[in-house]
């Protein structure tokens, strides 16, 4: 089945070039000008991944991405790749935030943008993640196969990236991870400059899975060197 990307841009240029150009690469591609006109194809057509712009003449990106997370149905859970102003992190650290999967800054070339788009989907269908099944640390499960995360039975909320973070992490239960080590086990690339967007995630992450996310005793916070994932927790 195709993949289907949806890119909610008011660059009609833009959206044209991309658009080619994703097509070629045997996706499928629709466009829309504007957020509102986005949520209603997002609602009534299958989109596997949402390309994103910061700017948009009704609204602006991060509200979409809210909006997007905040729907009842499969529609929540699709990829959202932002778009954002280059060298203005602290966009990307709200979008992070609000659940976007990944960004890329603007301008971009579109070999750059199709290895994202790649990356993104990658780690949504869960293509590496072999190895045993479910991973349980006391009262959380982490399974792998079905890509979802429990803590006492009640599911947590993450987005598809926050779940390969997570999964990462607690693989090498015990270790003391850096920021570029983390990033490595997840994107199989080197980290960006743009490294506080791991410290993000791993916000989001503990609000999920943590009973007390002020207080993590699962995820914890080595200072000046980065995250270790506690191998023992109740």
């Amino acid at each position: 089945m195709t993949v289907q990307i949806l890119m909610i841009e008011d660059d009609d240029r833009l959206a044209l070039m991309v658009g080619d150009y994703l097509r070629q690469s045997g996706y499928g591609f629709a466009h829309c000008g504007d957020g509102a006109s986005g949520l209603l194809h997002l609602q009534k057509h299958s989109v596997d991944l949402i390309i994103l712009d910061l700017m948009l003449p009704d609204t602006d990106g991060l509200q979409i991405c809210q909006k997007v997370r905040a729907l009842t149905g499969s529609e929540a859970q699709t990829a959202i790749l932002m778009l954002t102003a280059k060298g203005d992190p602290m966009d990307r650290i709200v979008g992070l935030e609000l659940g976007a999967d990944d960004y890329l800054p603007k301008p971009f070339e579109p070999r750059e943008l199709l290895a994202r788009i790649k990356a993104v989907l990658r780690r949504k269908s869960g293509s590496n993640t072999g190895g045993q099944t479910k991973l349980v640390f006391g009262s959380l499960e982490i399974d792998r196969d079905a890509r979802t995360v429990s803590v006492s039975g009640k599911p947590c909320d993450l987005t598809s990236y926050q779940f390969d973070l997570l999964v990462a992490i607690a693989e090498r239960a015990g270790r003391v991870l850096t920021r570029d080590q983390i990033m490595e086990a997840v994107r199989g690339r080197e980290l960006e400059a743009f490294d506080r967007s791991i410290d993000v995630h791993m916000g989001r992450i503990r609000m999920a899975i943590e009973d007390d996310h002020k207080a993590p005793e699962r995820i914890l916070t080595v200072r000046g060197v980065g995250y270790v994932f506690a191998k023992q927790q109740k």
